[in-house]
């Protein structure tokens, strides 16, 4: 089995094309959450290898739903997923505990290598 995602962006478009693309790169998707406080919630239960954070989303920010996760879980890999790409959000993404910062409209290699390079960190850490 691959490893287990939670995809975390406002758009049911973007979400439903990350779930394919994962799918069909052997990943498999366990969660899924609309905003930042549902991220929060989707998370800590079910307690996925990686997260897809997007940025910039209602109710809370990506980088506030990061920190909350990062407070009660240090290892959660996470990385952020937005269509800002100003050096400004991405170190404010950085700095929050992102491992990784991909620019929408992603490309599906890009991403798949970001997600196994996040992986390998997970394994290298225990």
């Amino acid at each position: 089995m691959g490893n287990k995602v939670v995809i975390v962006d406002d758009a049911a478009f973007i979400r439903e094309v990350l779930t394919q693309i994962l799918v069909r790169s052997g990943f498999e998707v366990i969660g899924e959450a609309v905003n930042g406080d549902e991220a929060v919630q989707v998370v800590l239960e079910k307690k996925p290898d990686i997260v897809l954070m997007d940025i910039i989303m209602p109710l809370k920010s990506g980088i506030q739903a990061t920190k909350e996760i990062l407070e009660k879980n240090a290892k959660q890999k996470i990385i952020a997923l937005s269509t800002e790409d100003s050096e400004t959000m991405i170190m404010r993404a950085l700095e929050a505990g992102c491992c990784d910062y991909i620019v929408k409209p992603f490309n599906r290699e890009k991403l798949i290598q970001a997600i196994n390079k996040a992986v390998q960190l997970e394994g290298g850490a225990q």
